[in-house]
């Protein structure tokens, strides 16, 4: 079974979270954590999500920023069996990730660029040209 855990700095993790369970209901298998808001690491609560993997689980790592102080944790997950990381999520991604049982990486690579074209500047008279936004 696909797990996700989702971290981020300040508490957009738990606002993905609530995203999600407005558009799709409870999502059992994402877990979240808000770094910095208090005293608990990304380390203390990757090491209890952790706790919870069996040998046949994959763990997909979702972090707000690469390269950001809660992405550099992450990174040292990745020699964890079944673990891979994607950085700068949007709730594009997370929202075609979430009811998957298993996630091939060529499904991966295909989520993450569909979650780039996702991401534009909305342009009022673009907008009314096209009479929709789709």
């Amino acid at each position: 079974m696909l797990k996700i855990f989702l971290a981020s700095h300040g508490c957009m993790a738990s606002g993905v979270k609530s995203s999600l369970d407005v558009l799709l209901g409870a999502s059992k298998n994402v877990t979240v954590f808000d770094a910095y808001v208090n005293q608990d690491t990304v380390q203390e609560h990757l090491d209890t999500f952790y706790e919870g993997i069996q040998d046949d689980d994959e763990v997909l790592l979702l972090s707000d920023l690469y390269g950001g102080s809660v992405n550099q944790v992450m990174f040292m997950y990745l020699e964890k069996p079944n673990t891979r990381l994607v950085a700068g999520i949007n709730l594009a991604l997370v929202l075609e990730v979430v009811n998957k049982e298993t996630l091939s990486n060529e499904e991966l690579d295909e989520i993450v660029e569909m979650s780039r074209q996702v991401l534009v500047v909305v342009k009022q008279d673009e907008i009314e040209e096209q009479g929709d936004f789709f």
